[in-house]
């Protein structure tokens, strides 16, 4: 099946600044990423002993329209790209990194574009490639998890146990009769898992009580949801989050992993549709993010609500890549761990 209203990425986009041509451990980003076409994936050779990451933008802000915020976040796929070009290679012979460019929604065909993402997640994974994806608003989350489920259901010939880990401030667990936005997503998820027979669950960290109405706290326990709550976030408290997350991924198989712009607090994150100045340290984000890779269960990762348009300076950006640098060196680490252990076993 032909992938609708995608482009591959423009070979010549991945440009920045360079130190050697020669010295591998002077490359940055741009100089080691692959370009790709998911509709011609035929010829496509995978190094089985590298960690193989793939980029996929999704240049869709219609479910913020929806939501009645502030747009822009379409444009968040070039932005991150752009911070990611010059950052340094960690491990150079150890990672590929494959850009598998763009979906684009085109006449505010929101559904359109989830659909299309569900089938570029799935080809992506058939591959043996780790899915990161570049928002977009958070409606992103519907045809990312999908993907993911309809991969891992055919490859196990049952119904996986996928965790869903979402930094946010909201729970998006609004109500969707007429139509979806970037604040129904996990509802939309629940109900699929009410369809397929398998249990919703659902973890989110940095839940804003001043963002969420006493009816979503209420669905959100109606659901069996867990969360932790922003003010909770301190220091002090670390420990004790650490156990809830390290509960969640005990229950489950798989786990996928989302960020939305907007848990972080507005200094470090003000290009999104709903800044909070009482959001989350990125540090603190970090920690808990490298402790849910540390399980090796995570299969998908995307960020979301980068808004060119409200970031100043860029700074919204750059965190959001800094974050994916951070991602792609912890699963590097994990994966070089792993070789390891198996090359050990075989002696």
């Amino acid at each position: 099946m032909t992938l609708r209203n995608y482009a591959a990425a423009d070979v010549n986009f991945w440009k920045g600044r360079i130190d050697d041509i020669d010295d591998v451990d002077s490359y940055r980003m741009h100089q080691i990423i692959k370009i790709i076409n998911l509709n011609e994936l035929d010829s496509l050779k995978i190094d089985s002993s590298k960690l193989n990451i793939c980029f996929l933008g999704y240049c869709c802000d219609e479910g913020v329209r929806r939501n009645l915020g502030k747009t822009g976040a379409k444009e968040g796929p070039k932005d991150i790209r752009n911070k990611f070009a010059s950052l340094p290679v960690p491990f150079c012979d150890k990672i590929a990194i494959y850009d598998a460019g763009n979906l684009f929604c085109v006449e505010g065909n929101m559904e359109d574009i989830q659909k299309q993402l569900e089938i570029a997640v799935e080809r992506i994974l058939d591959n043996n490639l780790f899915p990161i994806v570049l928002g977009g608003s958070h409606d992103v989350s519907y045809g990312h998890f999908n993907g993911i489920f309809n991969h891992l259901k055919r490859q196990t010939l049952e119904n996986p146990k996928i965790g869903i880990v979402n930094f946010d401030a909201h729970f998006d667990l609004r109500p969707y009769e007429n139509g979806g936005s970037s604040g129904t997503m996990f509802s939309q998820i629940a109900d699929n898992c009410l369809r397929e027979n398998v249990k919703f669950n659902y973890l989110c960290l940095g839940i804003q009580s001043s963002g969420n109405t006493k009816s979503l706290f209420n669905k959100a326990d109606s659901l069996g949801s867990k969360y932790v709550l922003a003010r909770d976030f301190v220091e002090s408290n670390h420990n004790n989050i650490s156990a809830k997350i390290a509960s969640f991924i005990n229950e489950n198989d798989y786990i996928y992993v989302t960020i939305c712009g907007d848990v972080f607090n507005s200094a470090s994150a003000p290009g999104v549709s709903a800044m909070q100045p009482f959001g989350l340290k990125p540090n603190h984000v970090l920690r808990f993010t490298r402790e849910i890779l540390q399980s090796k269960k995570v299969v998908g990762f995307d960020i979301a609500e980068v808004s060119p348009p409200l970031d100043h300076n860029r700074r919204t950006a750059k965190l959001a890549a800094t974050i994916i640098y951070e991602v792609i060196e912890s699963l590097c680490r994990l994966n070089c761990l792993l070789k390891s252990i198996i090359k050990y076993e075989e002696r």
